[in-house]
């Protein structure tokens, strides 16, 4: 049970560089597709992928988990399965996450630069492994901290981008969901709420400022779990890992850093999604220059598009992203 919270909890939340892969298992499919995980040296230390594909000629398509450290690989197949007949789907466990963190920490201190340099290396890893010159790239909130350096420094590299509820403007978005809790704990005549909501700082300065935000943001999206002590513990655990790390990488906000990117860009989006807020993701949009982009918003989602509209992420990308920007 606890092992089932803990992965809702990290759902919520996601050698030289460059090298040959370790395969660790064989394929399970005929000799066309792939189905297998390998290891592979990637900024000094050994990261752990899957590749999975009915046909490995197909793009590739590569998930950036956000977090940071919040591995999908355990539940990829729920929103994959069926992108596995259009592409080779790649998950990756990110340094100091998941299947990677198991086999070695990271030697160097976690910076998003850091991450961001692993990030390129992957990219043209798998694109010599596969003998290809683009991929397609997704990420997921956090992911697209790295996504977007990717879509930046390197569009000929991407067929096109899709970050499913990205970070746009950290502070402006806690502040609006700051602003939303209070309101809500004051309406509801919640004194614990109350009491901690008030004791949060925006920007966040310290782990407090946050744990207290996501616990009560949890708890008004009806996250039981976030009102027990293993969920206080579970989160104190990812804050001593990762907090420094995430308040630089969070800094600023897209509408100045990112204003324009050369590749098609596709956004999705849960109406529901307070924990970034949709509306700063819909003003983005509309204002960022691309040379294709579209939204897409899902109607039943909040944060976790991927776990409650599965579906409806690979209808859009087999029949909307895939027919307009493959170019073989």
């Amino acid at each position: 049970m606890k092992s089932k919270k803990l992965l809702f909890f990290l759902l919520l939340l996601s050698n030289a560089y460059g090298a040959t892969a370790t395969a660790l298992k064989k394929s399970s499919l005929a000799t066309t597709g792939i189905d297998t995980t390998v290891i592979v040296p990637i900024g000094g230390i050994q990261q752990y992928l899957s590749f999975k594909g009915k046909d490995i000629t197909k793009p590739v398509l590569l998930f950036l988990h956000g977090g940071p450290g919040s591995s999908l690989m355990k539940v990829a197949d729920q929103f994959t399965q069926k992108l596995q007949d259009h592409f080779i789907v790649v998950q990756w466990d990110q340094r100091e996450t998941g299947a990677t963190l198991a086999l070695n920490a990271s030697p160097d201190k976690l910076t998003a630069e850091l991450l961001q340099k692993d990030t390129e290396a992957m990219i043209t890893y798998l694109l010599q492994h596969f003998n290809q010159k683009k991929l397609y790239l997704v990420s997921h909130s956090w992911g697209s901290v790295l996504a977007f350096d990717i879509a930046v420094k390197h569009p000929e590299l991407l067929y096109a981008y899709i970050p499913i509820s990205p970070i746009i403007d950290q502070q402006k978005g806690a502040a609006l969901t700051q602003t939303m809790l209070e309101k809500w704990a004051q309406k509801t005549k919640n004194e614990t709420a109350i009491q901690e909501l008030a004791l949060v700082h925006i920007p966040f300065e310290k782990p407090d400022d946050l744990f207290y935000s996501q616990k009560w943001l949890f708890i008004h999206n009806g996250v039981d779990f976030a009102q027990k002590d293993d969920f206080k513990a579970t989160y104190y655990k990812w804050l001593d890992i990762w907090f420094p790390m995430w308040k630089a990488s969070v800094q600023g906000s897209l509408f100045t850093k990112v204003p324009e990117v050369h590749c098609p860009i596709y956004f999705f989006e849960g109406n529901g999604d307070k924990q970034k807020s949709h509306d700063l993701v819909a003003d983005y949009y509309r204002f960022l220059k691309a040379p294709k982009k579209k939204l897409f918003w899902f109607r039943k989602s909040g944060h976790t598009v991927f776990n409650t509209e599965p579906d409806k992420i690979q209808q859009l990308l087999i029949e909307t992203v895939l027919p307009e920007t493959y170019i073989n």
